[in-house]
């Protein structure tokens, strides 16, 4: 165990600073953890560091920010870096009961009897080809106290993280190489769930909801195929046109639920959704779309903050038809290629699913993941987006 003592300076940016060093001393610190060691802490060694000045009230808050992002950080990476020979849906499920219970925050799972009973055809068709059922997580913090404070009305955001505990891509195969890295494709269900823990850690002023859709998508006798036409919850019907899109399928039922049942006052979904994104974006922004200019700026600012960037993306109305089909309501992936921008049709077909809430989505597909160590970025999953989401909710008026 090494110790590491920091010395503050007095002055406006001094907590600042102590919280970017924490949090870079912190997150480099993360280790994957070995199959068969014991299991790693859910919680950043913050006891290997000491702080030390003379604005001892705003360092401290300072610090305990930083401990909370790298904790977040921390729970999604050790999630997401887990392999798919444990973490199952049943397996995801199970330890985010587990962690919320802990923290004293309301759950509710919804297994495959419940799942059919209720019409999550997307989830319940994405999950078939598999010997692992999906589930559905819902997780809650609601705030104790008064409803708002001055300048502040408390809202109720919603956080939706696509749970893909391994992706063979279904009958429309993936390339070996391409499946290697799949058992961080529930990157999105991790972050959703690290930052409803994190909020109720903060005592975040709004109640804060995470619905993690989870399910397998494998191949077997029982999959679904390019050409079938599924009912999603709600009543809405897709064409299929590549089984290897599978996360807008879970997606859509989850947001669809949200905003008929859970009433939100802003929905947002975390999602390693296209390679589209990673293509155009690269391997360190997010693709942001959002269908208010004031969220768009709040996230982007949150992102600048927490040093994971975001770059904001049209949702173009003209590529609109990319996801109509002739025999069904919608088709989830655009039979022309001539839309081309798969990360923008992608968020097209997911809009349809928010009604008239006010919407973002992220596309983490490319900085959900690194090849190396880099700084605070370690190899494998790196927890892109809790922290962003958490400096939005420290924020949000």
């Amino acid at each position: 165990r090494v110790l590491t003592t920091v010395a503050t300076e007095p002055g406006a940016d001094g907590p600042r600073a102590v919280r970017a060093f924490a949090e870079g001393y912190l997150l480099a610190a993360y280790r994957v953890q070995r199959i068969g060691a014991p299991a790693s802490p859910t919680e950043a060694p913050a006891e290997r560091l000491v702080v030390v000045g003379r604005e001892g009230v705003r360092v401290q808050a300072a610090l305990d920010e930083a401990v909370r992002g790298a904790t977040a950080t921390w729970l999604v990476r050790d999630l997401a870096n887990t392999p798919s020979s444990t973490k199952d849906p049943a397996w995801v499920a199970d330890r985010a009961s587990e962690l919320a219970r802990a923290a004293g925050l309301r759950v509710e799972v919804l297994g495959p009897r419940e799942l059919e009973a209720q019409g999550f055809g997307g989830i319940l068709a994405v999950g078939a080809g598999s010997a692992s059922p999906p589930r559905l997580v819902t997780v809650s913090y609601d705030p104790a106290g008064p409803a708002g404070t001055a300048g502040r009305r408390r809202q109720h955001v919603v956080v939706v993280g696509k749970g893909i505990t391994y992706d063979t891509g279904g009958l429309s195969i993936k390339p070996r190489e391409a499946m290697v890295p799949m058992k961080t494709d529930m990157a999105g269900a991790a972050v959703a769930l690290a930052t409803v823990l994190g909020a109720a850690a903060a005592e975040v002023p709004h109640r804060v909801t995470a619905v993690l859709p989870l399910a397998e998508n494998h191949f077997g006798a029982s999959s679904y195929r390019p050409g079938d036409v599924l009912r999603m919850w709600g009543g809405r019907t897709v064409e299929i046109a590549n089984t290897d899109a599978e996360g807008r399928l879970v997606l859509g039922d989850a947001l669809a639920w949200a905003d008929a049942t859970l009433a939100p006052d802003v929905l947002v979904d975390v999602a390693t959704l296209t390679g589209a994104a990673s293509l155009g974006l690269g391997k360190q922004h997010a693709a942001l779309y959002a269908t208010d200019p004031r969220l768009t700026a709040a996230l982007e600012a949150a992102a600048a903050e927490s040093g994971e960037p975001v770059w904001s993306m049209p949702l173009v109305e003209d590529y609109a038809d990319a996801v109509r089909s002739t025999v069904a309501d919608l088709r989830h992936v655009p039979q022309d290629a001539k839309y081309g921008g798969g990360s923008i049709t992608a968020a097209l077909f997911l809009r349809e699913f928010v009604g008239t809430r006010t919407w973002a989505h992220l596309d983490i597909a490319g900085p959900a993941r690194s090849t190396a160590d880099k700084h605070e970025v370690t190899e494998g999953a790196t927890g892109f987006g809790a922290r962003l989401l958490l400096r939005w909710l420290a924020a949000l008026r």
